[in-house]
């Protein structure tokens, strides 16, 4: 149970972040916004990996490295396709293959083996994850963006979950220093001097997507690897929630089909 309540909370709060940052992404470019996020996170778990003991071996660092490489093209793609698609086409899109290609990994590769009540949550999670998501728009712009997307955000879900417990917190601060370093090539052209509006916010965006990753390495370390990506790819939910609450939109059929659909998903996972 803790381990699905950690992979909610990862997707809580990537759910606020991906929010804050398509919004952010729309009115100050999302270049700046994905290499500010990223240079904040390597900030706050320089800060964070310290306190929690672990030590990490080179194999450690070397899949937080990885994991990290991953999460700068994954938010480089994925705040692109925000700023200049609908959210309801990237965000699904991006959640769909950034849930099924580790779910696959862990299966064939680490030999996971859910339970019957597990795998038919993680199947229902896929159309859930359409569904609460749909807004009966068929613009395609951005679903490029969203499929790039997808595989640097399976990279990061699938290789930090292979550092040891004993490691820490210091994979994923290898990971926010090389996903700064792989943002940098991708948006060099297209950086610009930050005013104060987009500073701060972006760096409070990173941190949340930092601690969302946090709450997942944690999470794999109580949960089978194919439920934990489940559980924490549910977070399209969120921005379908607070569009709701925050820009007062209305939900449509198929969204609070999806939303029943992600809850029974999330029940059949926890009780798995």
């Amino acid at each position: 149970m803790t381990g699905a309540l950690l992979a909610l909370t990862s997707a809580v709060v990537y759910g606020i972040a991906d929010f804050a940052g398509g919004l952010l992404s729309r009115r100050a470019g999302f270049a700046m916004v994905a290499l500010l996020g990223q240079a904040g996170g390597v900030v706050l778990m320089a800060v964070l990996a310290p306190l929690l003991p672990g030590t990490a071996s080179l194999a450690d660092l070397g899949w937080g490295a990885l994991s990290g490489v991953g999460t700068g093209v994954g938010m480089v793609y994925l705040y692109r396709g925000l700023a200049r698609g609908a959210m309801s086409v990237v965000v699904p899109v991006s959640a769909v293959g950034g849930l099924a290609i580790p779910v696959l990994a862990g299966v064939v590769l680490l030999g996971d083996r859910p339970t019957a009540l597990a795998v038919s949550g993680m199947v229902l999670a896929v159309p859930a994850l359409w569904l609460v998501s749909h807004r009966g728009r068929t613009e395609s712009a951005g679903a490029m963006d969203g499929l790039l997307a997808s595989v640097g955000i399976a990279v990061q879900y699938f290789a930090l979950a292979q550092a040891a417990p004993e490691a820490g917190l210091w994979p994923v601060l290898a990971g926010r220093i090389t996903a700064t370093l792989a943002v940098l090539p991708i948006v060099w052209r297209r950086l610009a001097m930050p005013s104060s509006r987009t500073v701060v916010p972006a760096v409070v965006i990173g941190w949340c997507a930092t601690l969302a990753l946090v709450a997942y390495l944690l999470a794999t370390r109580e949960q089978l690897l194919s439920i934990a990506v489940v559980l924490s790819s549910l977070y399209p939910a969120v921005p379908v929630l607070l569009g709701l609450t925050v820009l007062r939109e209305r939900l449509g059929r198929a969204q609070v089909a999806g939303l029943l659909a992600a809850g029974v998903a999330v029940a059949l996972l926890t009780a798995g």
